[in-house]
C-alpha cells in the first residue's frame, strides 16, 4: 500500500505529537503504514507513507536520488543570479549540494492558504521559486535559499518521484 498525504503546516512526519507540533495520527488512522522520507513540521505538502519496507527504503534513501520538487516562497525577489547559483549547486556548512533545477514561478490559483499565515514585512517583497533536488539533507532547501540571499518563508513539497499533490487538498490523504 502506498499513500500520498498533503501534510499541513504544523504536523510532524511521525504519528505521535511532540511539543507544539501535531502528529500524523490526527489525519491518518491506518495501522502498519510508515513515513517514506521526512518533511519538517514547518513545511507543507507531499508526504508518502507505505506498509512496504523495500518501497519505503527506495523512496527515502538518498542513494536512489529520487527527485523532489518544492514550491518556495522567499523573502526578496528571485534573480537570475540566484537561480544560476542554485542550478550549479551551492556550498552549505556540510558540503556542496548537487546541482538543482531552479526557476522563478507564480503560485497556482488553487494554492491553499497557510495556517498560520507567513510573516510579511510591508517594505520587503516576497517571490516564489520552484526547486527540484535529488538530495534530502536536513532543512536543505531552506539552507540553499538562504545561501543565495533569499530566506524561505513558506516551503511546499509538490512532487516526490512520480507522485504529485495534484487534486489532493491539504490535510487529506489518498491511497495510490
Amino acid at each position: 500500500m502506498l499513500i500520498r498525504f498533503n501534510k499541513p503546516y504544523g504536523v510532524l512526519s511521525q504519528f505521535t505529537p511532540e511539543g507544539r507540533w501535531r502528529g500524523l495520527k490526527d489525519h491518518i488512522d491506518l495501522p502498519g503504514v510508515y513515513v517514506a522520507g521526512r518533511l519538517d513540521a514547518d513545511n507543507e505538502g507531499m508526504l508518502l507513507l507505505t506498509d512496504n519496507g523495500p518501497l519505503q527504503a527506495h523512496i527515502a534513501d538518498p542513494r536512489f536520488k529520487m527527485e523532489k520538487t518544492y514550491l518556495v516562497q522567499v523573502e526578496g525577489m528571485v534573480t537570475q543570479a540566484a537561480l544560476n547559483q542554485l542550478s550549479r549547486g551551492v556550498t552549505l556548512n556540510d558540503g556542496p549540494t548537487l546541482p538543482a533545477r531552479a526557476s522563478a514561478v507564480q503560485p497556482t490559483a488553487d494554492l491553499w492558504p497557510r495556517t498560520p499565515p507567513i510573516r510579511e514585512r510591508h517594505n520587503i517583497p516576497t517571490s516564489w521559486l520552484e526547486l527540484v533536488i535529488r538530495e534530502g539533507r536536513n532543512r536543505q532547501v531552506r539552507r540553499m535559499t538562504a545561501t543565495v540571499g533569499l530566506p524561505t518563508l513558506r516551503l511546499i513539497r509538490t512532487v516526490v518521484g512520480p507522485y504529485t499533490l495534484d487534486g489532493l487538498p491539504t490535510g487529506t490523504w489518498q491511497q495510490i
